[in-house]
């Protein structure tokens, strides 16, 4: 069973830019799609931009044109550059890999982006 976990949160101004690592355990160049999800306090998780193997990207309405995500499937490790960051961003955010509505693997902790007035 792969790992997740994920880095780079952190606390930030608003229009500001943070860019998320979430490192796997195991390789993920046979994951076809891999994504980050957020959480608010309060609120269910939700996704926020999936990628896949052949570099497919989609976004959630609320980041598109804000947040990129990538992956690089030698170091096992997705990325999500996040510019030009609002309030309503911070959220705990998370990777996993969606399988059929649901998650493939194990949620990780997490990385906490806070984004300030």
């Amino acid at each position: 069973q792969v790992q997740l976990v994920e880095s780079g949160g952190g606390l930030v101004q608003a229009g500001g830019s943070l860019r998320l690592s979430c490192a796997a355990s195991g390789s993920i160049s046979s994951i076809y799609t891999m994504a980050w999800y957020r959480q608010a306090p309060g609120k269910q998780r939700e996704l926020v931009a999936r990628i896949t193997n052949e570099g497919m990207t989609n976004y959630a309405d609320s980041v598109k044109g804000r947040f990129t995500i990538s992956r690089d499937n030698a170091k096992n490790t997705v990325y999500l550059q996040m510019n030009s960051l609002k309030l309503e961003d911070t959220a705990v955010y998370y990777c996993n890999a969606p399988l059929m509505g649901a998650s493939r693997f194990d949620w990780g902790p997490g990385t906490q982006v806070s984004v300030s007035s």
